[in-house]
Formats: C-alpha cells, structure tokens, sequence
C-alpha cells in the first residue's frame, strides 16, 4: 500500500517541491537592451514560437496513425513534454547544457540554477542569453516527443513521464553541450551540427530503437495484424505545422535576421519538397500507389536530413539530401518490416536514420561560401571534415543508444514499463487516461460513417 501511495503522490511532491524552492532564488536585473540587435531579437522570437509549434504538429502527426483506441494517449505524451521539459529546463536543464563547461563532456548544473542569471547573462551573438535559452528550451521539448512513435500503444503514461526527465538529464544536454557549446567536445572535434541533426533526431532515432527493444512488440505486430491508421487527416495537418513550425527550427538556428537564415529557411523548404515527392514516386517505381502517408513521412524525413546542414549546405546540394534520405529511409522502413523490430511508427528508419544521413552529407556537401563559419566537405576537396562529421556522428550513435537502452532498463525496474495485455488491448486512451477519441458519426444514405 504505501509503494502505491508513494507513485501515487511522488510527481505532484517533486513539482511543489520544486514551486516552493524557486521563491528562494535571489532576483537578479533584467538584460540591457541597449546591447543587442532588435530585429534580431523579433526574429529569434517568432523562430521560438515556430519550435514550438511542431509539438503539436508532432502530436497530430503521430495521434493520425496509431490505432483508433491510442490517439490520445499518443497525442498528449508529445504535449506533455512542454511542461515537464520546461520545468526541467528551467530548474537544471539549460545549465547542464549551455552551463559552464565541466571538461566539455556536460555544463556545471549551478550556472543557471532556476536560470539565475540567464536574464542578466551574457550576449548569445546579437540576442539575450534568456532568449538563446528559449529558443533552445523548444529543442528540448520535441526531441523525447519523437521517441513517442517508437513505443506508441505499449508504454505506461508514468513511465514515459520518467523517461522524459532521464532522456533530458542524461542524453539530451549532454549531448547539446558537446554539439553546440564553444567548449564542448564534439564542437571542439569540428563536428558541424546546425540545428539538431545529432542532438535531436541521432539521438531520439537511437533511443526510439533502444526503446523499441526494451518493451518487445505489440500483441498486433505479433499477429502481424494491420493497425489501420485512425485518422490521415490528422497526419496531413501535423505534417503541414512540422513543416511550418521547421522553418523556425533551421532558420532560427541562425540566431539573427540575416542571409543565413535566409539560405537555411530555402534549403529546408527545398529538402521537404524533394523528400516527400522521392518518398511517394519511390513507391510507385516499387509497384505501389502514391500515398498521403508516404508524401508526408517522406517530407519530415526530408526535413530531418537537412536540419544538420541547413547553414551549410547550397540550395541545389538540398534538393539531393531530400531525394537521396527519403529513398535510404524508405528503404530500410522496407526492411525493418521483415524482421521482429517493433518500432511504432518508424521514429529509427525516419529520425534516426534521416539524422545520420544528413550528418554524413553535410560532411559532403558543405562549403563555407554558403556559411564562412562552416568548412569546405568532401566535394569541395576537404576529405577531412567528412570523416570528422562520420566519427561524431558515431559517438552520438553509440552514446544515444547505449545510456537510453539503460534508461528504459532502470525504469522497468522501477516499475513495469509496459502496459498489461488487458490495458494493451483495451487501448491506452481508455487504461490511462480514463478517456477515449471520438470522431462521432454521420447519417449517409441511411449509413453511418465517421464524421472526420
């Protein structure tokens, strides 16, 4: 009785511990605006507000193809990572990141405690340190929501809470600190990482996999039953706000309103366009129809793929990295179908597999006429930085997959990760959340029929 009462009351007790700790961080005063670009800061702002924005995009993207019986229970475990990350980000997590830099492997977790200081800090470029940090705060968020459709209509809601918070700690900022602060190792390596290609897709395809692993298969991909997407609409309107909301997510990487951005914001759109078109004609040279689900995963893979050279890469150079990830993905999409791995909704094959071919082909197709800052790859006679971007990318491989395998092990020890078969086959919107999806129904030639 009382272990159940403890997992009963723990989550509320750890936040209200936490609400009560931060009416005790000193006051510091505000940054002075004086310093900084305005129109930058505008800029950097909106891109924010666009990160955000695939959050739910994702929800709806994922939420329209799992069964019927699992739409909510996916679409709130993208949703719920805004405040448990938030939360999180703001206590610990910006300073594990972005903190003082411990030996370039993780930031000091007191820099920016309760994010002391970040209103004050120091210039991130042109923009405040607090608006550097919120803008990353929306990396944070997505990144955990994508391994959502790797262990969708399987994995308990209190579980998958605790995933967040460890995936957060122990793989995301890590990871963030290597990538992205000035001290950090793989920055130091001369890894180019624009806006997220290992911090965010490696590393959530990795632990999509390991996670995938750990909770075995669904009764229904044991049957080898056919889960009938509940809703492609739905997939339609979250490919539309990822595609949208990425536009702040590559564009706003460049952290200032400038022909940077401009570059990244065009390459993005060009890669989504090319990789949903390769993905849909890809299946049809395979004898298949053109599909709405095959255009839209073959435009977030696009939009993956580019995300790591989108300030580095030519316009041109994106329509390639559109085509060439789409048709790598689809095919091992293909061949993931023939073995026992049970990943949901492909998280692996798209993110996992899309980040490290965009890392790979940034280490190709980079050149520092489109970003100075950059290096010259592999076509532009530079073998050298293709090979640094080939081992970074391994480290992050190798690290996402390992300490997230471990993650999910020391949760099922804490608790059964995993649903019952009874919950299982009830659905999870209903044994999780006591509520159920209802699209409700019309009268058509005397028929019902969903109502969509």
């Amino acid at each position: 009785m009382s272990k159940i009462l403890f997992k009963q009351y723990a989550p509320f007790a750890v936040l209200l511990i936490l609400a009560i700790l931060a009416l005790f961080i000193p006051l510091l005063p505000n940054f002075d605006e004086g310093k900084y670009s305005a129109p930058d800061i505008a800029f950097v702002l909106i891109a924010a507000a666009l990160v955000f924005l695939m959050t739910p995009g994702l929800a709806f993207f994922y939420g329209g193809m799992v069964h019927r019986k699992n739409v909510l229970s996916t679409m709130i475990k993208s949703m719920v990572a805004a405040g448990v990350i938030t939360v999180l980000w703001t206590v610990v997590g910006f300073s594990l990141a972005f903190g003082q830099s411990i030996h370039g492997l993780i930031g000091n977790p007191k820099t920016f405690l309760f994010f002391q200081g970040v209103n004050s800090g120091p210039a991130w470029g042109t923009i405040p340190l607090s608006l550097f940090a919120v803008f990353q705060l929306m990396f944070a968020i997505i990144t955990p929501g994508l391994v959502v459709g790797a262990v969708a209509e399987r994995i308990k809601f209190t579980s998958y809470i605790l995933f967040i918070v460890l995936f957060a700690i122990f793989v995301y900022s890590p990871l963030a600190h290597w990538t992205w602060h000035p001290e950090g190792m793989l920055f130091k390596m001369g890894v180019l990482d624009f806006a997220g290609g290992t911090v965010v897709h490696i590393s959530a395809g990795m632990a999509a996999l390991a996670g995938a692993l750990v909770l075995k298969r669904r009764k229904s991909h044991l049957e080898h039953k056919e889960v009938p997407p509940a809703n492609i609409p739905y997939v339609l309107i979250g490919t539309g706000l990822l595609w949208f909301g990425w536009f702040g997510f590559n564009a706003g990487s460049a952290l200032g309103a400038n022909a940077l951005a401009v570059s990244a914001f065009i390459t993005t759109n060009t890669a989504a366009g090319a990789a949903g078109l390769s993905w849909m004609f890809f299946d049809v040279a395979r004898g298949k129809k053109p599909s709405v689900l095959g255009f839209c995963i073959g435009a977030v893979v696009g939009l993956v793929a580019i995300t790591p050279g989108a300030g580095f890469v030519s316009i041109p150079s994106s329509i390639f990295i559109g085509v060439f990830a789409a048709v790598v993905s689809n095919l091992v999409v293909s061949w993931k179908q023939k073995t026992s791995l049970d990943d949901t909704l492909d998280v692996f094959p798209c993110h996992g597999v899309g980040g490290i071919v965009g890392m790979l082909l940034t280490g190709v197709f980079a050149t520092k006429t489109v970003n100075a800052a950059g290096a010259d790859g592999l076509l532009y006679g530079n073998p050298e930085f293709f090979f640094t971007q080939l081992k970074g990318a391994f480290i992050v491989i190798v690290f996402s997959f390992v300490v997230s395998f471990a993650i999910f092990k020391i949760i099922n020890l804490v608790q059964p990760i995993r649903v019952s078969a009874e919950e299982e086959e009830e659905g999870l919107d209903a044994s999780q959340h006591d509520e159920k999806y209802s699209q409700g129904t019309l009268i058509v030639a005397g028929q019902e029929v969903p109502n969509l």
